[in-house]
């Protein structure tokens, strides 16, 4: 029986399931770039480099295996454009008696695969995917009866499953998280190492000309392009990380700096999720680092918790949810997204800075995007899925079982209190302890109302009333309700006019 194995493009793993029993002399792969899913939402252009130029080399190391390989490649003559397509003109082409694919990562696709069956005249094997630790059923499992799905209880259960930092049954250290001590400002004369850089060879040059030449008018700067885009150049990065910058992640995590794109973060997210590393291989290297007395139980944790816990969480949510997740919007928030998540240009430093590193870089870290676009968005009013597809469309790392949760349950609340407790939402004071940004900005961040105060201190006011009837009931949000009536009618009403000026400068395309 000759078979067809379809690859998709975040599926850049040797040890991907479609391809486990496959013979080299009998199975046939294919591979296809298509612009439906380069364009259903406008990638960065250095997210569509970075997919592209990665399933090319990935191409070439499956032919080195003996494999043949049907690879679409965008501008070929007669490129359906989908991947429905491009399945269908591969079997017909190729006369395979059965197409076996490991289950997409994104509803949409599963829909579109789901929607091929009956065209392909032939039976369609579709295999979990074994790359992640929690599988969709173990989790719809662990979830089912529970009032509350919260990731901390979850990732307890995984560290248990996996044994990792796990001493005589107990968690290392003696405590699951050590998240309060990873909450230190940065400091300007801290060395900062940085990511790995590859320069572009042949084939991945070629591919940052089509980039080019296709995709001009889409959002951020093509060059420089130094991802890695091979397993072996991403472990290499991974390496470097732990070497250079895992002993320090855990302190300074949630820091910003001016001019510091990526402090001591990894900057591997992109290739984990294109299947260009292993999320468990990671996390035991992670752990090793911590036995060898490399790195702190802190930093170790930490990073540990961001794969193990959160990713497995966010994709179990993600896939037990959906697809009316992807509609939630509880506060009911309707303000379009302003220019200025594409242009970057807004006399707020913080947004300035978070928005031009995305533009230059297809990354930001975790804090830019929760407390800083994220916040802001959350306390403007924007909505939600607007919000979402400019996520899902200027990051390298984003695919829709990743981001969707991220977005609209941990940064924008719009799933109502499923994901978190409560919504994530600050003054400018957060900001300002843990970057400097603030000291720079044409906004003064200890001013509270006003034309020139920073308009995170207002809008937070102006969230926390406008939403009373939702959030104040939340046992979280108890005191700062109890801060709010303390203030008195005039105080009240001075931080709402502010925000309102604001957010009328906002609705009228004026620059903020």
């Amino acid at each position: 029986m000759r078979n067809l194995i379809f690859i998709l493009g975040d599926q850049l793993s040797f040890g991907i399931t479609s391809l486990e029993g496959a013979d080299p002399d009998r199975d046939h792969i294919l591979m296809a770039e298509v612009a439906d899913e380069a364009t259903y939402v406008p990638h960065h252009k250095k997210k569509i480099a970075f997919v592209f130029a990665a399933m090319r080399h990935f191409a070439d190391a499956l032919r080195a295996k003996g494999f043949e390989v049907t690879y679409s490649k965008l501008d070929d003559a007669g490129n359906s454009r989908s991947l429905s397509g491009e399945l269908a003109r591969a079997c017909h082409a190729l006369k395979a008696d059965k197409v076996i694919m490991t289950e997409p990562g994104e509803w949409r696709v599963q829909q579109v695969i789901n929607t091929s069956r009956a065209a392909l005249g032939r039976p369609l094997e579709v295999r979990p995917d074994k790359r992640f630790v929690c599988s969709r059923a173990e989790f719809a499992s662990w979830a089912e009866g529970r009032k509350q799905l919260r990731m901390e209880y979850f990732y307890r259960e995984m560290r248990k499953k996996t044994g990792l930092l796990m001493e005589d049954g107990q968690p290392a250290g003696g405590k699951w998280n050590f998240d309060a001590d990873n909450r230190k400002p940065a400091r300007a004369d801290l060395f900062m190492p940085a990511p790995l850089r590859f320069d572009p060879d042949p084939l991945t040059r070629t591919v940052l000309d089509l980039v080019e030449a296709r995709f001009s008018g889409h959002f951020g700067d093509l060059q420089p392009f130094w991802f890695a885009v091979t397993p072996d150049q991403a472990r290499m990065a991974f390496d470097h990380f732990c070497k250079t910058a895992l002993p320090r992640f855990g302190d300074y995590q949630d820091a910003m700096l001016r001019g510091e794109k990526f402090l001591y973060h990894s900057v591997i997210s992109l290739y984990l999720n294109a299947g260009l590393l292993d999320p468990l291989d990671l996390c035991r290297k992670a752990e090793d680092a911590y036995i060898r007395g490399h790195a702190p139980l802190n930093a170790v944790e930490g990073f540990i918790r961001q794969i193990l816990g959160w990713r497995e969480y966010v994709r179990g949510i993600y896939w037990l949810k959906m697809p009316d997740y992807a509609e939630s919007n509880f506060f009911g928030a309707d303000r379009p997204l302003p220019d200025f998540y594409w242009t970057g240009e807004s006399d707020m430093l913080c947004l300035a800075e978070a928005v031009g590193q995305t533009r230059d870089e297809a990354y930001a870290h975790h804090i830019q995007r929760l407390m800083v676009t994220g916040n802001f968005a959350l306390l403007a009013g924007i909505a939600p899925k607007a919000v979402h597809e400019w996520y899902l469309s200027v990051y390298a790392d984003a695919y829709e079982w990743v981001e969707l949760p991220n977005t609209l349950g941990m940064s924008q609340f719009a799933d109502g209190g499923l994901l978190g407790s409560k919504p994530y939402v600050s003054g400018g004071n957060y900001i300002h302890k843990m970057s400097d940004y603030c000291a720079s900005c044409r906004y003064d961040v200890k001013t509270k109302t006003g034309p020139d105060a920073c308009p995170f201190n207002s809008l937070y006011w102006h969230f926390l009333d406008r939403n009373a009837t939702k959030l104040r009931a939340n046992p979280r949000l108890a005191q700062v309700y109890r801060t709010w009536e303390k203030m008195g009618g005039e105080r009240q009403a001075e931080y709402l006019r502010t925000a309102e000026a604001f957010l009328t400068r906002l609705d009228n395309s004026l620059r903020v």
